[in-house]
């Protein structure tokens, strides 16, 4: 299963990617998906089956949505931050702990907190990630977990677990 998984997932993303649907692009994208899924495949999800579940696309598309106005205002937050005269930051590293199980959950949520400007994931160790952050706003663990990770850890629980 998990190779199917793949096979379809690749020759779907070489569609996006060519955006053609002629014979000759779609043999050299099977070919293509064909290698990739037999390379790659045991390096795959444990469990496929969650692909087939339509409400986890669904809480994709609501992720996507969390994730770019986090960003947008993340943006505009460090942008202030330059443009200001006396430059208002405290940066620092904060530890946080993590209830997510899998690692490509883990994964997902540190790469979203590095696209997001301010912060950037230093380290992943178990269950605790290690964040640079450009303003540490409190030193309450609870606080700055939530500030942290309230945006983007439950719609990634929906998703992946």
């Amino acid at each position: 299963m998990k190779y199917a998984a793949l096979f379809i997932l690749s020759l779907l993303f070489w569609l996006l990617l060519t955006f053609s649907l002629t014979v000759p692009n779609i043999i050299t994208g099977s070919v293509a998906s064909l290698i990739c899924s037999f390379v790659f495949a045991r390096y795959y999800f444990e469990n496929v089956y969650k692909f087939l579940q339509p409400v986890r696309y669904f809480w994709f598309v609501v992720y996507l949505f969390i994730f770019i106005w986090a960003c947008i205002w993340a943006n505009l937050d460090v942008a202030y931050r330059v443009l200001h005269p006396a430059m208002p930051i405290k940066p620092g590293i904060v530890k946080v702990k993590t209830t997510l199980r899998s690692e490509f959950a883990k994964t997902l949520l540190a790469n979203s907190i590095t696209m997001t400007p301010g912060t950037i994931t230093v380290d992943i160790i178990d269950d605790y990630m290690y964040i640079h952050w450009i303003y540490i706003r409190s030193e309450d663990p609870g606080v700055y977990t939530e500030m942290i990770f309230g945006r983007f850890e439950k719609y990634i629980k929906r998703i992946v677990e």
